[in-house]
Formats: structure tokens, sequence, C-alpha cells
């Protein structure tokens, strides 16, 4: 979940432009955007703009503007943090940046949109500041005249503006600007110029300069901040323009520099982390917080001098200072952090006293990454859940409430659009869309959403950002434009209620020549590009004021849909009603004094040097110049002052020449101050209806043409005056849609007698009409009690929708951890209701009402396993029940394959796995067998499979567990035959035996080395293996050469022939083995001996079968003796040791039906084991008490 850029006060965002400039081209790359105080786009997406090749790379500009909000600054797009006026520059050839989404807030109000750069090569010109006086200008050879041209008023009586300019001298390798002017009646403008090596991706050299006289001239700053010191950014206090804060290049020294009077004097500060971002506190202004490049988020109660670390591991831009009114400590904090496992938590603290102790975590479970947003009166996460998304909003601090949408809009992305007008504005991206958005408004608590607009464009933005074609008209409540895309085309429409009604732009009825237009709705309309500039110093395609109300200018062409081809510029007085068009072509256009006046900039393919001013709202322009050689735009600063009229351009002559600053003071265009007779009276309507917003809303404003100043006590609105309401003034409730008739009717998925889980026998409730008011409409009467939800007493009903879930919506936990259960009742009254809760582990609760569940029921299981947890919710009426099955996991901790080392082809042979702690069906097993590409899925640690073909085939058990995977493997041997023996050792060996997988390898080795010393037989054909526990044993098989089918009885003697000689040499104790020094094992045959030789044919005598069973019986006999040895305190290792010998017994017998088998469950229970041992031990006793009992590793209950 994301929010978007916008014009609310304290967002924490900023805007990073790049524009590439080359002759008749405007390129760009991937750029970041972030804005508050300004409005710029609503972006959504990323994406990268490659700049085109060129035959000059050096005429190539790249050109950054950044306008931070108030109180936020980032590295990548560094801002002064306090909203005001800050824009930089950057001169260089094809760059690359990158960008990613990140938060913004609010819709485009009053936005700019991107100019046009062209390439004009002058000589350099020698920096020097110079007055003079520039007149209007006539018609030239150098003026290329359109029909733009002939609206111009060339009055000889026209006042003529006063302009200086001066040139940042020794500056003209700088690559990078950045331009502050805090405005407010302040007379000082920072400038910080760098050198960027894009080769080594650093600042290499820097030059402060200063201003003391709205940018008459400026001074030089380097000796006061240090000659050497290198500057990388700037920073203004948002609550004192006097304070400012500028950060060296890390690369150079970590540093702060600190000034108290407007950059007249700087204090350096060392600091031990690198600054990445900061943001001020709204009020009080000593106060900061700093992000570092490792994650960690410092604070700073006096301005930057000292700082205090109050958490690792920050989300970056996701911490906010406390909202006043909302939160009781001003230096409260809001944050997202990340905790050691990787999960994502919201925490708030003090800033000085943020230890684990004195932290809070207003919502308990963990949420997505990058999805806390502190806006207003609202606070959004958005909790990681598998399937659909889900959204939570806390409204004035109350409890996360998830919010409600249409039930199937499914959405894939959403994104806070706007939360300051006491509702939010929220852009969902559903299942079934790609490139469009549904934009959807709230109640006042944020909870449930209605549709207010399906198929909102989007359109990709200057540096690849996909941004929403949806613009909020500045100075009017209400009033939005949007780009839909409807038919496979985009159309224009506009609303006066908040998206209530929509309709089409009336196109101009004649153009510039006063041709008649026909031009017939709904076919044929006024249709608006509605990309505001990424770049706050240039207009953009669509621009209002709110000190302008009902003016608008924008960009746009008439058809049947939206195009970028052959658009001119068109403007409305009337907020929309009616247009006109002004130009031909595009042009920047801002609004002077407090909207009054409005001045545009042609957007030429060379370097311009004219501007144009209006007093009647765009009927006729008058011709200026501003400079008196041409000049490459890169930004305009109008109205920084509250008691100048000042206007600032900022440009270059040339690629080679230092940055020009161009003040303007237009003064002189205003004869005098505004009287009462230069003032008229405009209602604000839609299409003839008075009433917008339930108001009847009266203005005042300059009567167009008249050359007077307004003045800063000048107020747009003369009165409103709330009208009668209707229709109109309402929109769909929750789960309700509007019809083709008008009316609303509850949506197919929406049950209207649904009563909420609140509502309770004695109390009332709000029962839905299917409307509900529009948000901040002033109505009064009418309809309004026909149409408001009414107060109705809560009807006895029996229970209905019981719904049982976890706190933090999972269905597995970890053994010994506490388990939150929730219950929600849908239906019933809730006082009056019992609740019973079986955790299906013998323990129950039951509560009277439901009431005292509300919080959740807490419960602790202790043992592992699948439990089935019951709700039942009861009442007089009927009872209501509902089942959870909960998995209490364990993490495993060790896994050990059991599997024989020989088996016949075409023999099922059964494969185990022991798996440590054991906890029944609580984990998964994967076997991999043989060369099988797919896994064996079982919940079982057993598994039976048949070997096809002779080879060596690995076999691996995979077992999950929770989130944790295990592993073992072996290999096993397929043959159509083979042979066998029992080996048995010496005691010495069991003293060094520590039972591990590993010493078993290696004993193995040497034992068939010993055995190789007194018989001939291929290495390769011989195989030992050393079984677990004590006393040790082991396995000798003897194997045949590889297809050995055309002369099988010949190899059968040849096995029983090696067979006899290494028999002979165990009886005779020939075969030994040296341990360690002075430590020499001998190798015994064991008495139990198996079939003389083991094959794959249905061939067994009597007297064999015979033979076979009493080996069964013995080696069940041997087995029991060793387990009476060891101290094991549990069934695993035995079935572990057991189901080997199983295995053995098993592959000894052929294919005959009657041979019986050994299976676990013939054994011993464990607790007959445990018996048995413990007498075991009395009956051995002192002569064992030397063995070692091994530690068993198991979960235990917190």
């Amino acid at each position: 979940m994301g929010t978007w850029t916008g014009f609310c006060p304290g967002l924490h965002l900023f805007v990073g432009v790049w524009l590439l400039i080359a002759s008749n081209t405007f390129q760009s790359t991937k750029a970041e955007i972030r804005c508050a105080s300004c409005p710029p786009p609503v972006q959504l997406h990323t994406g990268e703009l490659r700049a085109k090749a060129t035959d000059d790379p050096n005429l190539l500009r790249n050109i950054r503007a950044e306008f931070m909000e108030v109180g936020m600054a980032h590295q990548n797009a560094r801002m002064d943090g306090s909203g005001k006026i800050v824009h930089e520059f950057k001169k260089k050839s094809t760059v690359k940046s990158g960008a990613k989404l990140e938060s913004a807030f609010a819709h485009q109000r009053a936005k700019r949109s991107s100019s046009e750069f062209g390439e004009f090569s002058l000589a350099d010109q020698p920096g020097r500041n110079s007055g003079s006086t520039l007149d209007q200008l006539r018609s030239s050879a150098q003026f290329k005249r359109n029909r733009d041209d002939w609206r111009i008023n060339n009055r000889q009586d026209e006042p003529k503006l006063t302009s200086s300019t001066f040139a940042l001298t020794g500056d003209s390798a700088h690559n990078h600007a950045v331009v502050y002017w805090s405005g407010l009646n302040s007379s000082v403008i920072l400038i910080l110029t760098k050198l960027y090596d894009f080769h080594i991706g650093s600042v290499t050299e820097s030059t402060l300069w200063r201003s003391t006289d709205y940018g008459s001239t400026y001074e030089r700053m380097n000796d006061k901040v240090g000659s050497k010191t290198v500057l990388s950014y700037l920073y203004v206090c948002p609550t004192n323009k006097r304070k400012i804060m500028v950060l060296t290049d890390p690369e150079f020294e970590s540093s702060v520099l600190i000034s108290t009077d407007e950059g007249a004097s700087f204090q350096k500060y060392r600091l031990t982390f690198y600054i990445l971002s900061l943001l001020f506190h709204p009020t009080e202004e000593d106060w900061a917080l700093a992000y570092s490049h490792d994650q960690k988020l410092y604070s700073s109660l006096d301005f930057g001098r000292k700082w205090q670390l109050v958490h690792e591991h920050v989300t970056p831009t996701r911490f906010y200072w406390s909202v006043s009114g909302l939160d009781k400590e001003p230096d409260l904090v809001h944050m997202e952090a990340h905790t050691p496992d990787g999960s994502v938590q919201y925490v708030t603290c003090r800033v000085q006293i943020c230890t684990e102790a004195n932290r809070n975590y207003p919502f308990s479970g963990y949420i997505d990454i990058s999805s806390l947003v502190v806006q207003d009166d609202y606070i959004f996460i958005q909790v990681p859940t598998s399937g659909r998304a889900t959204y939570y909003v806390s409204y004035k601090r109350d409890v996360f409430i998830q919010i409600k949408l249409p039930k199937y809009s499914l959405p894939k992305d959403l994104h806070i659009v706007s939360t300051d007008e006491k509702q939010v504005f929220a852009a969902v991206q559903e299942w079934n869309q790609n490139d469009t958005y549904n934009l959807y408004l709230s109640d006042t608590s944020g909870i449930y959403f209605t549709l207010a607009m399906e198929n909102v464009k989007t359109t990709r933005g200057i540096g690849g950002n996909q941004m929403l074609d949806l613009y909020e008209v500045a100075g009017i409540r209400g009033m939005l434009i949007a780009n839909k895309r409807q038919d496979n085309q985009v159309k224009t429409f506009i609303t006066y209620n908040k998206g209530r009604d929509w309709r089409l732009l009336q196109a101009p009825t004649t153009d510039l020549d006063g041709n008649e237009i026909h031009c017939i709705l709904p076919f044929c309309s006024l249709h608006l590009q509605l990309q505001t500039s990424e770049n706050p110093y240039l207009s953009g395609a669509i621009s209002t004021k709110s000190s302008a109300p009902g003016i608008i200018v924008a960009t746009g062409n008439i058809g049947a849909e939206l195009s970028y081809n052959n658009v001119g510029m068109y403007m409305s007085s009337d907020a929309g009603n009616s247009w006109r068009q002004i130009f031909e072509e595009e042009h920047n256009v801002w609004f002077l004094d407090k909207g009054g006046a409005l001045v545009a900039v042609k957007q030429p393919s060379v370097p311009t040097k004219h501007l144009w001013v209006s007093f009647d709202e765009g009927r006729q322009w008058t011709q200026h110049s501003f400079s008196s050689v041409p000049l490459f735009v890169d930004g305009v600063l109008v109205e920084a002052g509250a008691e100048n009229q000042i206007m600032t351009f900022f440009g270059h002559f040339s690629h080679r020449s230092e940055w020009q600053l161009i003040k303007i003071d237009y003064k002189s265009i205003f004869s005098r101050k505004c009287a009462e007779e230069d003032y008229q009276t405009w209602h604000l309507h839609n299409q003839g209806e008075p009433c917008v917003m339930g108001q009847k809303q009266i203005y005042i404003k300059r009567r167009p043409g008249n050359y007077c100043m307004l003045g800063k006590d000048y107020s747009g609105i003369l009165s409103a005056e709330s009208c009668i309401c209707r229709a109109h003034d309402f929109e769909c409730d929750y789960g309700y849609e509007r019809r083709s008739n008008g009316n609303c009717r509850p949506a197919f998925w929406f049950n209207p007698s649904t009563i909420t889980k609140s509502c309770r026998l004695s109390q009332s409730y709000l029962n839905s009409t299917g409307y509900r008011k529009v948000v901040l409409n002033n109505c009064t009467k009418g309809i309004k009690e026909l149409y408001t939800a009414r107060k109705q007493q809560c009807p006895k009903r029996p229970p209905k929708g019981l719904l049982l879930t976890t706190k933090d919506d999972k269905l597995a936990a970890s053994l010994g951890t506490n388990v939150t259960f929730l219950v929600h009742l849908d239906e019933g009254d809730s006082i009056q209701t019992n609740i019973q809760l079986d955790f299906g582990d013998g323990i129950a609760v039951s509560y009277s009402n439901l009431s005292w569940a509300e919080e959740g029921i807490k419960h602790v299981y202790k043992t592992a396993g699948i439990f089935r947890v019951t709700a039942l919710a009861e009442n007089s009426l009927g009872y209501d029940t509902t089942t959870l099955y909960l998995h209490i996991t364990c993490p495993v901790e060790n896994v050990q394959l059991l599997a024989p080392f020989v088996v016949i082809r075409n023999k099922e042979v059964n494969i185990s796995a022991v798996v440590l702690p054991n906890h029944p069906r609580t984990v998964t097993y994967f076997w991999w067998l043989g060369n099988n590409t797919e896994p064996v899925v079982t919940l079982d640690g057993s598994v039976a499979y048949t070997f096809p073909n002779e080879g060596m085939y690995p076999v691996t058990i995979q077992v999950a567990a929770a989130n944790v995977i295990f592993q073992d493997t072996k290999t096993i041997a397929v043959r159509e035959f083979f042979k066998s023996l029992l080996l048995s050792f010496s005691p010495n060996l069991d003293e060094f035996n520590p039972d591990l997988p590993e010493w078993r390898q290696d004993a193995g080795r040497v034992i068939k080395k010993a055995v190789l010393q007194v018989v001939e037989f291929p290495e390769e054909q011989l195989l030992v293996a050393v079984f677990p526990g004590v006393p040790t044993a082991a396995e000798l098989f003897l194997l045949p050469h590889k297809n050995q089918s055309q002369d099988k009885k010949k190899s059968e003697q040849e096995l029983e022939r090696i067979s006899t000689i290494i028999v002979n040499a165990l009886n005779q104790n020939l075969v030994e083995f040296e341990l360690k020094p002075g430590v020499r094992v001998i190798v015994y045959n064991t008495q139990l001996t198996l079939a003389p030789l083991v094959d794959s044919n249905p061939r067994h005598s009597s007297s064999a079968m015979l033979m076979l069973l009493s080996v069964v019986f013995l080696g069940l006999a041997v087995f029991l003796i060793y387990k009476f040895k060891r101290k094991i305190p549990w069934i695993n290792i035995y079935a572990e040791v057991n189901q080997e010998k199983e295995q053995e017994m098993i592959s000894s017998v052929g294919q005959g039906d009657g041979t019986p088998k050994i299976t676990l469950s013939e054994f011993s229970s464990s607790k007959e084991l445990m018996e048995k041992e413990l007498d075991a031990r009395v009956k051995r006793g002192a002569a064992h008490t030397g063995e070692s009992t091994r530690e068993i590793p198991n979960c235990t209950s917190v």
C-alpha cells in the first residue's frame, strides 16, 4: 500500500525531477516524487525514460528541480524541509537515476507541468550585475508571429518591467544548483551550486551563495562555511525560516553546519552517521528526526547540535512526528521497524526514552513493509495475508479496524490519495485492471468505501512514474477533474460534488479566430491533459490557484477523445462551466497578485526572452521582455514573498555559461491598489445549478482589465448560504449501488438486514436507507431526514454468522506461545449471548456474554499437534457454531534417514525417518527416491518403495515444520542378489564409540580395509554398514558384479566362496584393525547368520524357510538384549535400530507371500520398553555406571 503526493501541509514527501535538455528534445530518467505543501502529481508507479542519443553530447543539460514539503528532505532529491521554495538544477549529459514509489497523500491541487527546452549556443556571458528597463516588444524579425501574437495588446502607454541579472561567476563547471527562497517577507535567497562527478558518483566542489536583496546581488559564502568544505544539501526549518542546516558531503566529512541568522554565519558540528533524510517537527523549531544510511533513526532537540539514537532497523520514509490534537505527547514518533527475524511492526515511542520497555505497539500483529501511513486523523497499515491484501485504518488513534471495500473489488494495489477533508480518497487497482484505477471515497471514519469513478486513466510521468489522471481544483471544495477510460477511449469528466455526479466538458463555441466550433455532446467534448509538473517552478498542463477560485488553465484538445496532438491552451473563468481557447501552443502559465493577473511563457524550441501578462482572465495579453539575451528557462519563482511583487527566472544562456538569475519586479504594471469599484461578484454554479456542495457560494474578484493590485488582505469568498437538501447531495452508502434510474439499491453481495455485533438488545443502531450525505456537504432540511440513516432499537435475534479467527489471522502457532482467539458475531445480541470456546486440548472456557471476549481469548498449548478449536454462541432463541483447525508446531532440530544399505531389485522396501523432537502429524515429509523428479509427500515418517533396476540410488528425506526444513541423504545399492554377514567387535571398541553418523562412516571404511586384507575381492563390491548404538555391530555386504544375469549361478558360487573365506578368517581372529595407537580391535562373525544367499527368485525349500524364521526370532532377541543395555528413554532410536534390522531381515527373504515380516508395530510399546530398561539397569548395577546418557532435544512449554 502506498500514498501519493498532494497538497496537505505536513506531508513527508519530496519532489525530484530530472529533465534532459537537447535540441528539440524532452527526455527524462527515473525520478522520485514526494511533496506536500505544493501539489505534485498523484504518483502510482515508477518507470524509466532513457535519454535519446544526440549528435553533440556537450549540448545536453540535465536540470533537476526539487521541492520538499514542510519539514522533510531526502538525499536523492533533497529539499529544505520547509515546504517553501527550494529549486535544484542540474546540467550534464545523459544521466540515469533510480526511483521507487513513495508516499503521497493528496490529489493534485495547484499543480504544474513540465516545460520544453531547446539548445541555443551563445558566447559565454561574463558574470556581472546589470540593471535595465525592458519595454514591451513590438513585432520584429526575431519574433515569429502566429494567431497568438495578434492577440497581444501593444498599447504605447503600457507599464514597463524592471529587471536585474546576476551570474554566479566561477560556477560554470558546476552542474547542480539548489535555490531556496523562504518568502514570508524575507529578502534572503540561498543558492548551493555543486559539481557532481557522475563517474565517481559524488560531489567534488560546491559554492554557497547568499542574497539579501531579493536576488539583485549575491555573496559567495565559502569562507564562512570553510573554503575546503564540500556541501551536499541544504535544509530550512519550517517553523523558523531563519534556522538553516547544511550537510557536508560524507565522502569528505560527515558534519552539519547550523545557522540561526538565515545563513549569515554558520557553526560546524561533527556527525557519527551519514544523514539520508531529515524530518522537522511541525511545531517545535529545534526538533528534528534524521534517518541514517544504516537504517537507524536519530533525534535532536537542539536543532542538530546533538543526536540520540531512537530506533534501529527503521523502514525508509516510514517515520512520522506526532500530530497535534491527536497524540498526547508532542515528542511521540510513529515508525515502521523490523524485528530480528525480518518481520515488520508498527512502533511508537517518545524520542528521548525509546527503550524496549517504553515502546508501544498500537497494532499487535505484523504489517507489510512500507505500508505505515500516518496522515491527519488517520493511520493506515497493510497486514500480510495469504491471498488477498488486507488493509486497516485507525481513526483519531482509535483501535484498528479493517477497511471495508465492496466485497468483490479484490484489490491488487491500493493507494491513499487524500485524507485532508474529513474522509479518505483511495485509488484501487482491482483484479481485472491493468492501466486504470477505481476511485473510492470513505465515510468520515475511513472504514466504509464507496465507488466514485471507475477506470481512471494513468499516465507515465516525466521520470517514468505512473500518475493518476485525477486533479482537484484549488479553491472550490468538492470539484474534481478526471480522465476516464470508456469504450477504448479516454474522456475528461468533471464533478462538483466529490464524485457523486460526473459530466463531460463543454467545448468552446469558437476558436481563436472567432470561427464557430461544431462540437455536440456527448459525441464531442473538451478533453484536458491532467499531468502536473514534477518541477514546481513550471506550471504544467493544468493549473489552478486557491486565491483565484474558478480560474482553470489547461492544455487540451477538442474531439471524441483525449489526444496529445493538435493541442492548445484553454481557460475557464467560471469553474469549468464554459471554456475558451487562449493560445494555440503550449505555455507555462502562473498566477500573479493572488490570481488577479496571469503571466505566460511560451514553450519554445529555442531560448526565449519574452513573457505575456493578462489582467482580463486571458482575453488580452501584453508582451514584455525579461532578458536582453535569450535564456534557457529552467524555472520561475513567483510570489515568494507576501509584501513584494518579485518573480525570478533561473536559467542559462548556453551550456558553458554560469547560472543566470534574473530578478523581475512587476509592481510597476499595477497602477494602484484596488478599490471597491474594481471588484465584481461571481456566483459559483454547475450548469446553472447554484447549489454546489449544499451551498450557494458568491465570490468577489477583480474586474477584468483593471490594472490594480489586490493586496495581501484580499479575500475571494463573499458569502455562502446553505441550500435545501436534494438527491444530488447524497451518495450511495456502503453496500449499495446506483442503478440506471438514479436510485441506490443493495449490491447482490450485501445483506441490508445484517446487524453488527455491537448492537445490543437495550441499545439502538443506525439502519441505513442506502444513502449517505456527501462529506462536507452543507445542505439542510429537504430530503435530509428521508435519506439519513434511522435510529432503531436492536431486536433480539438468535446468534448468526459466528466467526472464529486468531488475532494475527494465522492458522499456525509455535508451541508455548500465546494464541489469541477472536470471536465475531454478525447477528445477535452480544450482551445476551453466551460464548463457549473449546481449545481442543482438553481445556474449554465459557463467557456469559460476547463483550467479555472482545479483546480476545488467550491460550497456551503445551503440546504440538493439530487441534480442533470450536466456538459455540447461544441464547434463548438459538445457537451457532464454528470450527477452526489450529496447527501448533515445534521446530525440528534433527532428522535421520533410516534405509537399508542393499536391497533386492523389484522387492518392496521400507524407508523411514526419525525426527527430533518427535511430534506426530505436525511435520511434512518429502521423499526424493532414486532418480524421480517429483517427491513423494507424506505426513508419516515412513514410505514403501520398489526399485525396478540395479544400481546405486540416492534417497533424500526433507522434513518441513513451520518455516524450518531439514534433510538427510543415503545411498542404496540395488542388486538381483547379494550375500551379507553380521559382524561384532571386541568390547574395547565400545569405549570409543560416540554413536555419531560420521564416526560410523569412518569405522566402516576401516573395517572394510581390514576385511580386504584377508581376501581378494573388488573393493567396490564390498560394503560395510555400522549400526547405531552400542554394543557396536555392523553388517558386511558382498555384491555381485553388475549385469550378472547371464552367468548368475557362477556369480552366486563366487560370493559363497568369498563368504566362506571371510567367515573362516573371522573365526580365526585374523581380521583386526588399529583404532588408535595401542588399541587394536578384533572383528568377529556374529553367530546369527543369514540365508546362504539372497536373491529375487521364488525358490525356497521348507528347510530354508524354517531357517529364515529362526533368524528372524533370534534377531529379535538380540535387539531386545541390545535395548536393555542402552540408556535411551524414548522409542525413536529403538525404532531406528530395529527398522534397519527389519529391513535387513526382509531383504534376506524372497518373494514368497507366506514369509512373515516383522514391522515396528510388533515391538513393545515405549512404556514397556522404559520399564524393561529400568529393570535392566538395576540388574547391571555398578558394572555399567560409566555409560553416558545423551540429552534428548525437546520443545518445552513457556
